[in-house]
């Protein structure tokens, strides 16, 4: 049975736990491409790459996706994935779970683990979406996709909404302790980007 499409997934964390993103690449057997990442808050780099194999099946399964090859550089996950690795965590046995029972929605679906070097546009939208939220303009080429490439982003609006309060209280913090506020253009740009990147606003 061939695939009808192949997804490249990621999840970073800066910190470990730390500033979380995740991002799918699918492609199509047609040559179409959808993108997606968003910013998690604060996550270790094993809920961002079970988040981005979780975010990649409901974006299969929104497409009308039967058969998906999914590449992924964790090989934690794609162990655990197969079986050949216990999950003993219990947070990650909660996203294992869900992404076990998304699977099989699936006619098939097989997951690989690959070279980071394989992976890099996933890797490459993981790192935009952390440089956005420290209000750093990402280096070289924009977030834009070519015009024959399709990008989506599928946040929720709770996550949307959590992820603003939560930079308007980090800055609260920083006042509540008395240490030095940050920039007000600062936290506005992060406030844009999490607005932006849910499809709310558009620069």
């Amino acid at each position: 049975m061939s695939f009808e499409a192949t997804i490249h997934i990621d999840g970073g964390s800066r910190g470990n736990p730390g500033p979380a993103s995740y991002a799918v690449v699918l492609k199509t057997d047609d040559g179409e491409v959808i993108e997606e990442s968003g910013f998690l808050g604060q996550a270790t780099n094993n809920v961002a790459e079970y988040t981005g194999l979780i975010k990649a099946l409901e974006l299969a399964s929104k497409h009308g996706f039967k058969s998906i090859h999914i590449n992924s550089d964790s090989e934690l996950l794609v162990k655990q994935m197969a079986g050949e690795y216990r999950v003993k965590n219990e947070e990650l046995k909660a996203l294992f779970d869900e992404a076990s029972a998304l699977r099989r929605k699936f006619t098939k679906v097989n997951i690989t683990h690959v070279r980071r070097e394989l992976n890099k546009r996933a890797d490459e939208l993981c790192n935009i979406t952390l440089d956005r939220q420290e209000g750093k303009e990402p280096k070289g080429a924009k977030v834009v996709t070519p015009k024959a490439v399709k990008q989506v982003t599928a946040i929720s609006d709770g996550r949307v909404r959590g992820d603003c309060v939560e930079c308007l209280e980090s800055a609260k913090a920083c006042w509540q302790r008395g240490d030095p506020l940050p920039d007000a253009a600062m936290v506005w740009d992060q406030l844009w980007s999490i607005l932006e990147e849910a499809g709310v606003l558009r620069k």
